[in-house]
């Protein structure tokens, strides 16, 4: 059997001590935050007052496997560069935040490199697959609410799979997101993660908010009707105004709580404006209402999961560094809402 934390890179000290920069008189997130010095104490970590645990998924397999871009590897660093550094105040203080580290990617990244098809970008999907799959249920079991910094929307299928399996029951998720990321079970990629949990029995629920109406497939549209699964499209809400923001969130709320099941959070930043991403977006929302959304939803009870995906900082228009200052910065508030509003 593989040992669960066999790719899991934990985050020490001395890295705590490079991305905060310490002022006097201050006290930043990075010098509040949990780490562990062996995988081992993760089992125990909520005993020890934790109940976040921040991972990092850095790698773009997944997204150049759905015939994306790379640069979602990047995002983790970014994350950790302005969320370590805000201040723990009242508000946020950090000290329930276990920051366990990240899941070991480089090598799958640089095989990835050696063979660029489709067939074998998707095979390293399903291989990274196993590699969250592991590391999240333990964590989970360790009843731990983890906070997954992607890397690519691919991951989210071995992150439900890990939670139904821990709480012994199919998962009801949400997706704020232009892409259903319902395409065909045709090999692995950031396109087909919900198809593929829904397909193996751990998805029960799905709903989709911000969907773009002419940036999915027919079949992956049939799919979602047949499956009475609801989506709200950015037509609908933005453009056509037959329905408002804060009505879908609504409803959506209600369908998550409908049947009793684990939910789970996920936001897609390509479905805010001009983020930096695997798919960049002029027809998005606002930053500002995606942390409503995320805000709302995280309020309702038995929210397990919240999971950021494809924040690409070298695909801004003007170079890394100023995408890595607006992903950074997005990903970074995003968390500190979802931290704020599961009390």
């Amino acid at each position: 059997m593989q040992y669960p934390f066999q790719h899991l890179s934990l985050f020490t000290q001395s890295q705590l001590d490079h991305y905060t920069a310490a002022r006097a008189g201050e006290e930043k997130l990075g010098q509040k935050v949990g780490i562990v010095n062996t995988a081992k104490e993760i089992s125990n970590a909520t005993q020890q007052g934790y109940r976040f645990a921040l991972i990092g998924i850095p790698e773009s397999i997944g997204p150049v496997a759905n015939h994306g871009y790379a640069g979602a590897e990047k995002g983790w660093d970014a994350f950790l560069t302005y969320f370590l550094n805000l201040q723990s105040n009242a508000f946020l203080s950090g000290e329930n935040i276990l920051l366990v580290g990240h899941i070991d990617c480089d090598d799958l990244m640089h095989a990835a490199l050696s063979d660029t098809s489709h067939t074998h970008q998707q095979q390293l999907c399903a291989q990274l697959d196993q590699r969250v799959h592991h590391i999240l249920l333990s964590i989970f079991n360790a009843g731990l609410t983890p906070i997954i910094i992607g890397g690519g929307h691919n991951n989210a299928y071995p992150i439900i799979k890990a939670c139904a399996e821990s709480k012994q029951q199919a998962m009801a998720v949400t997706n704020l997101d232009p892409h259903a990321d319902f395409r065909a079970l045709e090999g692995r990629h950031s396109g087909n993660p919900f198809r593929y949990a829904h397909n193996e029995g751990h998805l029960e629920r799905y709903s989709v908010l911000g969907l773009h109406e002419q940036k999915n497939s027919t079949d992956a549209l049939n799919a979602l009707k047949k499956l009475q699964f609801p989506f709200y499209s950015m037509q609908q809400i933005f453009w056509r105004k037959e329905i408002t923001f804060d009505e879908c969130i609504t409803k959506t709320q209600q369908y998550l709580t409908g049947a009793s099941s684990p939910i789970g959070i996920e936001v897609d930043v390509d479905a805010i404006t001009e983020m930096p991403s695997s798919a960049i977006t002029r027809a998005g929302i606002s930053l500002d209402d995606a942390l409503f959304y995320v805000h709302q939803i995280a309020t309702l009870p038995k929210v397990q999961y919240f999971h950021l995906a494809e924040g690409a900082p070298s695909r801004h228009p003007t170079g890394e560094q100023a995408g890595k200052r607006v992903v950074g910065q997005t990903l970074a508030e995003l968390s500190c809402a979802f931290i704020k509003a599961h009390r």
